[in-house]
């Protein structure tokens, strides 16, 4: 059954899981928005947006993408389906076709995340060993979840999920922001990206922003009723 209303399509990023958008979520609902949170699969920017794009693509009716973090380069990219009518970045890399996460990241002072990264290796294309990475323990509650309580955190830790290294020299194949209206949320006290890049790229993607003082990287966890009404301005707008 095809709905006017969009359905909201959540992608987590890096470190994260599904289970991130729980308070979105419910918020969401409370207010008779369809929402959906597939798993990310974190491996590379190309085949993580195709996923996404699939999962959109078979949504009845209009879908509104909303990405965290590394999530924001997937709707980027995903965000071109042709069902998509509306992106919303919540602390978010915003890049242009043809840039990869590391150029956009690199035009600004690296945030603490970068020297607090642990390397891991898994099987990758055909066998060969690749890398993954996940945020050192101890760094994390003050890199990624600063205003989130400590007991809180230190499961978000153990939990992470391992993002592919790659992904940061992949290039974005195209920018889903030049023709589709879109929304972003600066988390001001983020020491995983930059504040500057969020700014920067929500900006040059002509976003509607809102900037949340004191939020850290994980505002979707600290600040769900937030996130949510910036997402429900999307889900008016594009109704």
């Amino acid at each position: 059954m095809s709905t006017t209303t969009p359905t909201v399509l959540l992608v987590h990023g890096a470190f994260a899981d599904a289970g991130s958008w729980s308070g979105v979520i419910a918020e969401l609902q409370g207010h008779g928005i369809p929402v959906i949170a597939p798993p990310n699969p974190l491996r590379g920017l190309a085949s993580d947006a195709a996923y996404i794009a699939s999962v959109a693509a078979q949504i009845d009716g209009p879908v509104v993408l909303v990405g965290h973090s590394y999530g924001g380069a997937i709707i980027t990219v995903a965000g071109a389906t042709e069902n998509v009518v509306g992106l919303v970045y919540v602390a978010a890399y915003v890049p242009e076709e043809g840039e990869s996460l590391g150029a956009l990241q690199g035009r600004f002072p690296l945030a603490p995340l970068v020297s607090n990264l642990k390397e891991w290796t898994y099987p990758g294309p055909g066998g060969e060993p690749a890398v993954e990475v996940t945020i050192a323990e101890a760094a994390f509650p003050s890199v990624f979840a600063a205003d989130v309580p400590a007991d809180v955190t230190k499961v978000l830790a153990a939990a992470q999920r391992p993002l592919a290294a790659a992904v940061f020299d992949e290039t974005a194949a195209t920018a889903a922001w030049q023709t589709k209206p879109s929304w972003a949320l600066v988390a001001a006290a983020d020491e995983a990206i930059n504040p500057e890049v969020q700014r920067f790229g929500a900006k040059r993607a002509g976003a509607t922003v809102v900037e949340l003082e004191g939020a850290s990287h994980a505002v979707a966890v600290s600040e769900p009723k937030q996130v949510a009404d910036l997402i429900r301005d999307a889900v008016r707008a594009t109704s």
